[in-house]
């Protein structure tokens, strides 16, 4: 396979797309996401335990699950193998690792996976059609009551 200059121009394009979209998840900011996501765009999280038709119905999983002020959340995406599989057409394959913290719980889960997706460009812009990761692993345990969050972005009073 042969990759031109203008190919991974493109490559990059994808890569700042997927990375914009983990931080914007981390920061909760859902309303700037929207543009991310084609409208009839499909996700599956979780091993397709939660699987969305529709940006809106997307977004208000996302909003639901990881929104409210006492779940902090890191995303970190990489290892991307992304492939032009067509004008205007792509696939990728990305490591994860993710962190939760529920503070009120005093609960946090961790985890790696895959995600699988697909995007169309629009308008010379990369959008994502779909995505979505199988779990290699997920652990879940209580944090210690010595732990202390000591910067929480959502914390009262921050």
């Amino acid at each position: 396979m042969t990759v031109t200059p203008e190919d991974l121009v493109e490559i990059e394009a994808i890569k700042r797309l997927k990375y914009r979209y983990v931080r914007l998840l981390d920061t909760k900011e859902f309303d700037e996401m929207e543009e991310l996501f084609l409208e009839d765009a499909t996700a599956s999280y979780g091993d397709g335990a939660y699987s969305f038709e529709g940006r809106e119905k997307i977004l208000e999983f996302l909003r639901s699950a990881l929104g409210p002020r006492t779940m902090v959340t890191s995303h970190k995406v990489h290892q991307p193998e992304i492939d032009l599989t067509g004008p205007g057409r792509a696939s990728g394959t990305w490591g994860l690792e993710d962190v939760v913290i529920i503070t009120d719980h005093a609960l946090e889960i961790r985890g790696a996976a895959f995600y699988a997706d697909e995007y169309v460009k629009v308008d010379d812009a990369w959008r994502i059609k779909h995505t979505g990761y199988q779990r290699l692993f997920e652990e879940m345990g209580s944090r210690p009551a010595d732990l202390k969050l000591t910067a929480n972005r959502w914390a009262d009073g921050a």
